[in-house]
């Protein structure tokens, strides 16, 4: 089991960058698949980005090519590197993990989260 904490969120306009981190406690992080996921007002928490044990990544068609997710094991740290941002990237993000450290995309199967960090996008 670890423990999540996500920084970094904010107001930002159309086209700017953020990068959220998500620091977690633990000595065990590096064997953890880590993931990003949303959720805006009256809509369901949706996968947003995935990097496994390994580095492999995964992302959703809507970010991809925008978002970058990377993982700092010496800090037990993983990043969401925001570009190009849209009104639609308007939701809670949350950081999650999962054991063993292979990705999914479903939510139900990360079973550690954090409290989540606002992510406003102005048009």
């Amino acid at each position: 089991q670890v423990q999540l904490v996500e920084s970094g969120g904010g107001l930002v306009q159309t086209g700017g960058s953020l990068r959220l981190s998500c620091a977690a406690s633990g000595r065990t992080f590096s064997t953890y698949a880590m993931a990003w996921f949303r959720q805006a007002p009256g809509k369901e928490r949706e996968f947003v980005a995935a990097i496994s044990y390994v580095r492999f990544t995964y992302y959703a068609d809507s970010v991809k090519g925008r978002f970058t997710i990377s993982r700092d094991n010496t800090k037990n740290t993983v990043y969401l590197q925001m570009n190009s941002l849209k009104p639609q990237d308007t939701a809670v993000y949350y950081c999650a993990a999962r054991y063993p450290g292979t990705i999914s995309l479903t939510a139900t199967e990360y079973g550690d989260w954090g409290q989540g960090t606002q992510v406003t996008v102005s048009s």
